[in-house]
């Protein structure tokens, strides 16, 4: 009897501890709701204490210490700072300037980069190098060695020899080959024959020596040049 009677009152104590719990926790939350609102709302209920711990602002920072003071070494001048003066425009224009004993020295005058004007003066810093003189001409002594394309090149007439009767009956054809110094005016001063034909020899030296060549410039001057002329000879022509 006893036995049933626990077994029929299980269910109703199952019941009763589920809402105590949930009846527990309820109420809990709220007084921990309200423990947080509370100072938000009616913040004359903190203790004068926290109030001012929170209004009171921390200390300035500390400031720095001053640099010591170095003494110059012996025989170092010492540097100035430069003080700017204020400059006013004057309230009348004299007509005359006077200078006396004791008139300043005149202000040193600075018309370019690195030029200034008094016995003190020091270039700037960062100026460009002075420009260095053009290397001068090498003066030429003697005629100046050409080839003969480029004395060819400079051929005003082309050169036209003419061909010797005993030479084309003998049937002789072929290259003459001279060396000539050509003047600074263009005209051939000396000739002598390198190599070919004796009998065509004579006819070539002529036509060379007729012709008129422009005047060979080595820097912008006319120079007597040294170059070797091809002369041709073929029969049929």
């Amino acid at each position: 009897m006893f036995e049933d009677s626990l077994v029929e009152s299980s269910g109703r104590i199952r019941t009763r501890s589920t809402w105590y719990a949930l009846g527990s926790f309820a109420i809990q939350a709220i007084a921990l709701v309200a423990l947080i609102l509370i100072p938000y709302i009616y913040p004359a209920a903190l203790p004068p204490h926290a109030l001012t711990s929170l209004l009171v602002a921390p200390p300035p920072p500390l400031a720095p210490a001053p640099a010591p003071h170095v003494a110059p070494a012996h025989g170092q001048a010492l540097v100035q700072p430069v003080q700017i003066a204020n400059l006013t425009a004057p309230s009348v224009i004299p007509s005359q300037i006077h200078q006396g004993d004791n008139a300043s020295a005149p202000t040193q005058i600075i018309t370019g980069i690195g030029d200034f004007r008094g016995s003190n003066a020091m270039p700037l810093l960062g100026a460009p190098p002075p420009i260095p003189p053009p290397p001068a001409r090498a003066k030429v002594s003697g005629p100046v060695r050409i080839s003969s394309g480029v004395a060819e090149g400079h051929l005003l007439t082309p050169i036209q020899p003419i061909y010797p009767v005993i030479a084309k009956e003998a049937g002789i054809q072929g290259t003459v080959v001279i060396e000539a110094i050509i003047s600074k005016q263009g005209i051939v001063e000396q000739a002598h024959v390198l190599s070919g034909q004796p009998m065509l020899a004579r006819a070539a030296l002529e036509a060379v020596s007729r012709a008129r060549y422009q005047p060979y410039k080595l820097n912008g001057q006319p120079v007597e040049v040294d170059t070797t002329i091809n002369i041709d000879f073929v029969l049929g022509n």
